[in-house]
């Protein structure tokens, strides 16, 4: 399954009680599709998947799977500390019909590359469905080599790569060196542009649930090679992307952006509840006024 575009990581919207809120997921899941998205990726980092219990994991994988009816592939993230517990959440995913799998590196444990290895090849060989590693090491703790990826791509292993590394050098190496049919996704919503020029066959963004228009445009500038649309899209959604900042000093990284997401989304009216996981800190009123401003000078009010 080559994956092309835009796959957006989606959010998990959440009741005041900080239960999973399935209608306004629906909704945002029809935002996404009006959005002419290609994919969807959910139990991702965006969808705060450190935070579900499996009960919630599962309502948001039956909710996604149910409405999106086969109408653009659904990729489940199956995120966990170690191979035993990511194959228990690999048999869910394919239960409830999702058409892949995302995977990071084990973590907690402390591992060795030819444990990596194992983990993927494990997942690939009793997963049942085609796998996609999950470079995150700003929160596995442990970066996955080109080396490492392309040899697992060779043995089909691998079907792709979410590259949110941040490392654009060893994301080449694995453009330059992939057998056919191998997809790269840039995880990074601000390096668009420069990631499909050096030839990523896509992007998974985070902020493409605020906006999925803007990062189908760039993406489809991009196909046509009219790299000046492409720098003039990415560069009005790197503006966006400074929502991600408001919250400042006083929260976590992911409270601060995963807070900023869900503002907005409500703000524009898709979701019902700003809601973020416990125990993430929320926005105040006026970071949301803040994002009100941003959201508004992106045309999206």
């Amino acid at each position: 399954m080559m994956l092309t575009g835009v796959i957006p990581p989606v959010c998990t919207p959440m009741t005041p009680e900080h239960e999973v809120d399935a209608t306004s997921l629906v909704r945002l899941i029809d935002h996404l599709l009006e959005g002419g998205v290609d994919g969807l990726f959910v139990l991702g980092s965006s969808s705060e998947v450190a935070y579900l219990t499996d009960a919630q994991r599962a309502l948001v994988l039956e909710t996604v799977v149910g409405h999106v009816g086969g109408r653009v592939p659904v990729l489940a993230g199956v995120i966990d500390m170690t191979t035993p517990r990511v194959l228990e959440h690999a048999r869910a995913a394919r239960a409830a019909g999702a058409d892949a799998l995302v995977a990071t590196a084990p973590f907690y444990t402390r591992t060795h590359p030819t444990e990596i290895r194992t983990h993927f090849r494990i997942l690939a060989d009793r997963g049942g469905l085609p796998v996609y590693a999950y470079d995150l090491p700003v929160s596995v703790h442990t970066k996955l080599t080109a080396d490492l990826l392309l040899d697992l791509a060779a043995d089909g292993a691998l079907a792709g790569l979410k590259d949110s590394s941040g490392d654009d050098g060893a994301m080449r190496q694995v453009i330059l060196g992939r057998p056919a049919g191998f997809s790269v996704l840039t995880g990074s919503e601000i390096t668009v542009d420069s990631a499909l020029a050096m030839g990523a066959d896509g992007v998974v963004p985070g902020l493409g649930n605020v906006d999925p228009h803007g990062y189908v445009r760039l993406t489809s500038a991009a196909a046509r090679g009219d790299a000046a649309a492409a720098k003039e899209e990415q560069e009005r959604l790197v503006r966006l992307f400074q929502i991600v900042r408001v919250g400042g000093s006083r929260m976590g990284g992911s409270s601060a952006g995963l807070g900023a997401f869900k503002a907005a989304l409500c703000l524009r009216g898709v979701i019902d509840h700003p809601t973020t996981a416990l125990p993430q800190i929320p926005l105040n009123a006026d970071e949301t006024r803040r994002i009100e401003k941003l959201l508004a000078a992106a045309g999206l009010l």
